[in-house]
This record gives structure tokens, sequence and C-alpha cells, in this order.
């Protein structure tokens, strides 16, 4: 997403023809009685709050230590029960409905027999997994953590910007976001019914615990598999496996022994039955993907194979939330469900057809256009906000690369206040709820918003600048 421009109107969450909405009439009374001294204090707090508590994040390419304080914006952002509840079931609806994609095209591929999605989609792309086919993971899901972004355009009007099957992050902001709002501001949690989101930790170890594998026969050992505290998001690793009471372990902590994955301690080597790995498919195991990777377990597929580790998300789920497959997630919906999406996708060119690829390079300078695999706000163009030879540069590689490449409207982005130098001004938005997947679909209300703390800017990543802000749902 790029520049706002001046001629576009946004819908304002906080407020209609200068009129407050509804979800939002308490906060007014806090920011008018709020001077600016305390305002600059409190933020300060909330500053030495994260940095204390050691919420950073990483950007690549920077040099040096990548390691620096995530922007925190006090101003929540506020949903109604109503809003929710919509929301609410159609991330589930999505949820389901990429479940079964992964367990079909891993499978006998219905999908593609029918002519509903091509073949070349799922089997030629690179986040296809040959050596997970036909393997029916526990409670047949693939990805437990789905995290969806979400952008608003109007009061009733959501869209899915893209889906995120494999390791989505982020839920450790969401959850401090909370912590801090609810110690710096406590009257705004006596005065608002605010559904709580500090759940998340035992849902998801529930969520984990209940798609143990076929060998596991007694309460399941879990661990939080990482790359190491040089992964941009060791943070968020290291803070679920405290909240959820488990070991976090690198590649070198666990080996292979029989039927089953291992985790060396101070007593001796103990059995693991689901790993929640947060590092990419090519590098969990060097036997079967990547040999050079330093990272994995050895023999690690096998055991999986054989039912005796669960590894969640499962290998292969990236398929899923590749930006090419996203325009075929409504045919999903249909042709696994039976149902019509609830939440809408942004209108999709895909430069693969010639006929898109034709329209797009037309109209270069109106629109997104995004790397099929890329992420973190990078490998894009934003035409609106590009120069002449930025889009002449890109319009090469598309057609170096077509297939490559998806493109979108610039949307107009729901803004909601934010706090600023001057005082408070409107700020572009988005959301990313996060979908447990087990025995039962299950989200905490509200996720985590991230914010454009650029003015004009519509790009939230916090690769790209962008901050955080507490989200709110409303009890009803």
């Amino acid at each position: 997403m790029g520049e706002a421009s001046a001629l576009t109107t946004y819908f304002n969450e906080m407020y209609q023809s200068d009129t407050v909405r509804l979800p939002y009439a308490r906060l007014e009374d806090w920011t008018r009685s709020m001077p600016a001294e305390l305002r600059q204090m409190k933020q300060a707090e909330a500053e030495s709050l994260f940095r204390r508590i050691g919420i950073t994040f990483a950007v690549y390419g920077e040099g040096g230590d990548p390691d620096r304080l995530i922007p925190f914006d006090m101003f929540p952002r506020v949903f109604t029960n109503a809003e929710w509840t919509r929301l609410e079931r159609g991330i589930k609806q999505r949820a389901r409905a990429l479940n079964a994609f992964l367990l079909d095209v891993y499978g006998r591929g219905e999908i593609v027999r029918a002519g509903r999605i091509p073949a070349r989609l799922v089997y030629q792309n690179d986040a296809y997994e040959k050596a997970v086919a036909g393997i029916v993971p526990p409670k047949g899901v693939y990805s437990h953590i789905v995290g969806i972004d979400l952008v608003r355009t109007g009061p009733d009007e959501f869209f899915v910007l893209e889906d995120n099957c494999r390791t989505p992050s982020g839920v450790s902001y969401m959850l401090e976001n909370r912590e801090i709002m609810m110690r710096m501001f406590p009257e705004l949690f006596r005065e608002n019914r605010i559904e709580p989101v500090d759940r998340y930790p035992d849902l998801l170890r529930r969520t984990l615990a209940s798609v143990a594998p076929p060998k596991c026969n007694s309460e399941p050992t879990i661990v939080i598999l990482t790359p190491g505290h040089f992964n941009s998001a060791y943070y968020e690793h290291s803070f679920l496996a405290d909240l959820m009471g488990v070991e976090l372990v690198e590649g070198q902590d666990l080996f292979v022994e029989g039927e089953f994955v291992w985790m060396r301690t101070t007593e001796g080597p103990r059995k693991v039955d689901v790993i929640y790995r947060r590092i990419d498919d090519a590098y969990i195991d060097p036997l079967c993907f990547r040999p050079d990777s330093m990272l994995g377990v050895p023999g690690l597929m096998d055991v999986y194979r054989s039912g005796g580790v669960s590894i969640c998300s499962a290998p292969g789920a990236g398929v899923a939330d590749d930006k090419a497959v996203y325009t075929f997630v409504p045919e999903m919906i249909r042709f696994y469900l039976g149902e019509e999406p609830i939440l809408q996708n942004v209108p999709t060119w895909q430069c693969a057809k010639a006929d898109d690829c034709k329209y797009v390079l037309e109209n270069l300078g109106e629109l997104v256009v995004k790397e099929v695999h890329g992420s973190g706000g990078y490998g894009m163009l934003v035409g609106p906000k590009s120069t002449a030879e930025q889009i002449a540069g890109f319009a090469d590689r598309i057609k170096a690369d077509p297939g490559n490449y998806i493109a979108q409207p610039t949307l107009a982005l729901s803004t909601v206040p934010t706090f600023v130098e001057q005082g408070i001004a409107p700020r572009h938005v988005d959301l990313r709820p996060y979908c447990l997947v087990g025995e039962r679909i299950e989200l905490v209300p509200g996720g985590l918003t991230r914010v454009a703390l650029k003015e004009g800017s519509l790009v939230v990543n916090s690769s790209q600048g962008g901050g955080v802000k507490d989200t709110w749902v409303l009890a009803e």
C-alpha cells in the first residue's frame, strides 16, 4: 500500500460526519481530558515498558544490531461486538476452507480435477512440498495458526488482504499491547467492557495438544522450535514458550532415535510429541529438504510420516497462502464448504494471465504490485507513490517473469485516530487476527492492529516503519 491521495476520502473509524461513532463514544472525553504533557509522559512510559520487556523486531539488510523498538500507539482501535461476530465467522470459514484445500491437494486433488484452480498454481508452486504428499496429519489439519490480514474501507466493508498459513508472527504484540494499556490506563478498562485476549496462550496450547500424533498415548510434550536468537521473531518464540509453559528448543536440542523425536534435557532424553515450529520448511530436516541446514533435525520427516510426532503448522502449508492461490480462496469456500464467502478478497489481477498482465502494465501507476512469494512489504511496487523510473524498472521485472506477480487496486484503507507530535491525527490501519485450528477452531476477540505512522502512508508493515495498537472488541 502506498501514499494516500489527498482527493480520496477514507472511512474514519471514530468519526462519521463529525459525529463520534458509538464504539468510540467513551474515548472522546479521555482524549480531550489528556493534556499534551501527560500524553507525552504516557508515551515515554509505554516505550520504556516495551524496552524493559524486550519487545523488539529486526529489520533485515540494515547491518549492525538489527533490533529496534516497535512503535506503539496508545490510542486503541475499537470494534463493536456485532462487527467482531461477523469477522469471526468469516475468519473461521476461511480457515476451514484453507485447511480443506491443503488436505485435498496433498491427497486426491479434487479441486484441481474439477478445474476450479489451475494445476500449475498448485503442483509447480515453490511452496508445494512433494515430500508430504499422501500424509494426513492428525485431525486433518495442516495450518494450525492462520493469520488473516484484513483491511476496512467502510462501515460494513472488510476485505482479506492475504492469508498467512505457515508461521504468522505478531501475536506477542497483541498480548503486550493489551498488558501495557491495562497497566497505564486502568480506568479505561473499568469504563469500557472489553473482551479479554489473555486466553490466547492457553488456547494455543490446547490447540497444539489436540493434534498430538497417533503414537502419543499420554499427555503430549509440546516444544517450540526456533531458529535461534538472531531470528527477527525470537522474542515472540520465547514469550509464547514462557506463557504456555513449554520448552523453547533449537534444532541441536532435538534428535531422532527409533520411531520418535527426543529432547536433550539435564535428566536425560525426553520424548517430544508436538513441535510448534517457527522455522521454514526448507530448514526443518536436512535429510529431506536443504542438506546444508543447521537449524533442523535430521530424520524429523521420517518420524512425522510414521505418526511419531506432529509438526505445527505442517510442512507444505505455505502453498495455501501463495498470493496467486489467494485469488481462489472464495472458490475453495464454495467447493469445500458449499457456502458463499463471508469476507471478500481484494480484486486481484494475475500477471500470469495475458489479459491481466496487459492491464497491469498499462496501469502500473495506479496499482499495488506484489511478488507472489513476497512478504513484509518487500518486493512490491506501490504505483501512486513511485517514480516513472521505478515504474519502468518494475514493468521490466513483470515482463521477464509475469507469473511471479499479482496486482491489486490501491485500497482506501480506513483510519483510526493516532497520537502524533501535533496531537491526534487519523492514520491508516489493518488487522491480523490469529485463528487457531485443531480439534476445534477458536480465536480470541481482537488481533494485531498495525498502523502506518507516517502521514498519508498506507504501508503498515513494521519492517517499513509501521507501528502497533491495542485492538478492543466491546462485550455485548
